[in-house]
């Protein structure tokens, strides 16, 4: 396997491919047609050095990835709204947009929020209360209030992810998730991009970003375990000021298994490869489609191939006599 550098993300009917600054949005249309939207992305981390340094680049990447999400979820829902915004003048557009991005805005903020309290503050409380009912003489062990924590903190993330699995609409965004890894897995095992090889690749990737979270709450786990003390609101401030900590830690782990064949990373990475079970499905063939045309809008896999997998046959493109003479 050859790292390729690019990632992506799935949205509604489509798929967001980056590469570097330049990313691109396919969305199969509701009339059948793919759309395609290539711009450039530059986060905070291009605008000074000390977002990228290691450990410390982890947040603001994370951050980035947050911002520019939100943007191409926003986008790909466009094309499935209501005929009555559809007909909006110009200026009523323009008001209309305003809203949506306060709105963006505030609904990320919310998410963040509700993410540190469901994922991180909950579980510190619950495990607190667990070992004062259950394990009365551990009393003062913060390795065991650590522990019970860093279970529940699993116990909740795996209920939620599976939770959310079952949702219909949530459940054709996990086919395009699929999708999306199977690209990238084709290319970086050295094979030509179309709908076929796409199909028999596999839909785990190690740089997913379900496998990103789930190794935030184990890191956490460890990280939280050097913080000794029985008093909660000094436990619930320490979580959050820690989680850049936890971030920056599990982002650079998550670059090593991106990278690596190392067979110890491999192990490490196998619980995130499983979760990927519950966050990716097989997409159909009209999916694969709209990751491929993704894929092409930002990224030169034929060089790509020729650079690292040399020995790979690429398919010259076909084209028809009426093309030619044109």
């Amino acid at each position: 396997m050859k790292p390729s550098g690019i990632g992506g993300q799935a949205v509604l009917e489509g798929v967001m491919m980056k590469n570097g600054k330049e990313y691109a949005v396919a969305v199969r249309k509701p009339d059948g047609e793919i759309e395609i939207k290539k711009d450039t992305y530059e986060g905070i981390t291009s605008k000074h050095k000390l977002f990228r340094v290691p450990f410390v680049r982890g947040m603001f990447n994370f951050i980035e990835s947050l911002s520019l999400g939100m943007d191409i979820i926003n986008y790909s829902a466009s094309f499935y709204e209501e005929e009555g915004e559809k007909e909006m003048t110009e200026a009523e557009l323009e008001q209309q947009k305003k809203k949506d991005d306060t709105i963006m805005g505030v609904t990320m903020v919310f998410s963040v929020a509700l993410a540190i309290g469901l994922f991180m503050l909950l579980p510190t409380w619950l495990g607190g209360l667990v070992k004062k009912f259950i394990f009365p003489g551990a009393a003062g062990n913060h390795l065991v209030t650590a522990a019970l924590e860093g279970a529940i903190r699993i116990a909740i993330f795996i209920g939620y992810v599976a939770g959310i699995s079952l949702m219909k609409d949530i459940k054709r965004v996990y086919m395009y998730h699929g999708a999306e890894h199977k690209c990238i897995n084709c290319l970086e095992h050295g094979l030509p991009l179309n709908v076929e090889n796409v199909r028999k690749s596999s839909k785990e990737h190690k740089r997913c970003g379900t496998s990103f979270l789930l190794i935030v709450v184990v890191i956490s786990t460890l990280v939280f375990m050097f913080v000794k003390t029985d008093t909660l609101w000094l436990r619930l401030v320490s979580r959050i000021l820690l989680l850049p900590v936890v971030t920056g830690i599990s982002y650079e782990f998550l670059r090593l298994a991106g990278r690596s064949e190392s067979k110890i990373v491999d192990l490490l990475s196998r619980p995130g490869l499983m979760l990927q079970g519950l966050t990716t499905k097989e997409p159909e063939d009209d999916m694969i489609e709209v990751a491929i045309a993704s894929v092409e809008a930002v990224f030169d896999w034929k060089a790509y191939l020729k650079e690292n997998f040399p020995e790979v046959e690429i398919p010259e493109v076909e084209i028809s006599e009426e093309a030619a003479h044109e």
